[in-house]
């Protein structure tokens, strides 16, 4: 959640025409893909991510944000984390845009985990259930697997900057599973009324927000938010950490539900819920979207100084 008395910058000017015509660009490509049978449908969206990735500058940014959590890395092992990272992002795009399909190969995917037994006993009992999870493998592959077994999951999401393209995403979320809304006070609300109600539904919590609080991934300070924790303490919701893992074929899936997360004091459950996502990452470094700016530490130390400053008065 943002902070009502965060000063926000103002947004950069966006051209309608150029997002138009990117939007035309993907629908082009998204629809090329969906064309084509499962397996060339992926391989070819991996490998276009893959070439595009040092274009869009994917690349370069992995590479800086593994050398800033494992500055002993080989440049060579960056780069190739790097291009599976690409390659992974372009496959899960093009499997999030064929929701039905994606529902269809998880009604038969491995379904487990400590966690599974505690969220039917919660089904059953008609307790909510709040999911966390990260930008991991494909993180809408466990959602879908339980679609596949008649459950009913919720989500927020991260609008794009680009409309056109908002359009058509947000429609895709809408059409794996509803209630979804969009990130902000009012979806966050709207995702809390539901879960109230005893409903069930989804959290990634691996993105910077400079509302968050600092807490240490792969051994730098990111800052998180507590949403998480704080509406599963609030609508008494088990907390239960997910992963849709990809494996090595690039087509299928294990859905792993770990045990929940106990409920306790809110920076702590996510400290846990950030603990379980690290190691995921550290098994399969590949899986985890290293593109996003999740650390950001010149923009952490800018705001240090200013509030070390501020602390210190005039």
């Amino acid at each position: 959640m943002s902070r009502p008395d965060e000063k926000k910058r103002p947004a950069a000017r966006r051209s309608p025409a150029r997002d138009r015509a990117s939007d035309l660009a993907i629908r082009g490509l998204i629809r090329a893909a969906l064309a084509l049978p499962l397996r060339p449908r992926l391989a070819l969206m991996g490998r276009t991510m893959r070439a595009l990735s040092p274009a869009l500058g994917w690349q370069d940014r992995a590479m800086a944000n593994l050398a800033h959590v494992w500055p002993d890395m080989a440049p060579d092992d960056q780069r190739r984390i790097a291009r599976a990272v690409a390659d992974n992002a372009g496959r899960t795009m093009i499997e999030n845009y064929d929701p039905a399909g994606l529902v269809t190969r998880m009604r038969d995917a491995p379904v487990r985990g400590d966690g599974l037994p505690a969220v039917e006993a919660a089904r059953a009992e008609g307790r909510p259930v709040l999911f966390v999870t990260g930008h991991y493998g494909n993180f809408e592959a466990p959602r879908a697997a339980l679609v596949a077994r008649g459950y009913r999951i919720g989500g927020l999401y991260r609008p794009m900057a680009n409309p056109f393209f908002n359009a058509h995403y947000a429609a895709n979320m809408h059409a794996l599973s509803d209630p979804v809304f969009e990130q902000g006070r009012r979806g966050t609300m709207g995702l809390l009324r539901h879960i109230r109600d005893g409903g069930m539904g989804v959290l990634l919590f691996d993105v910077y927000d400079s509302a968050g609080v600092p807490i240490d991934f792969l051994g730098q300070p990111a800052p998180t938010l507590l949403s998480a924790a704080e509406i599963a303490l609030r609508t008494d919701a088990l907390m239960v950490p997910f992963f849709g893992i990809r494996r090595p074929d690039g087509m299928s899936f294990d859905a792993v539900f770990e045990a929940p997360i106990p409920h306790g004091e809110p920076r702590a459950m996510m400290e846990d819920a950030t603990r379980r996502l690290e190691a995921r990452i550290e098994a399969d470094p590949g899986q985890w979207f290293w593109i996003h700016r999740r650390w950001k530490p010149g923009r952490q130390a800018r705001r240090q100084r200013k509030r070390t400053a501020a602390s210190m008065g005039p």
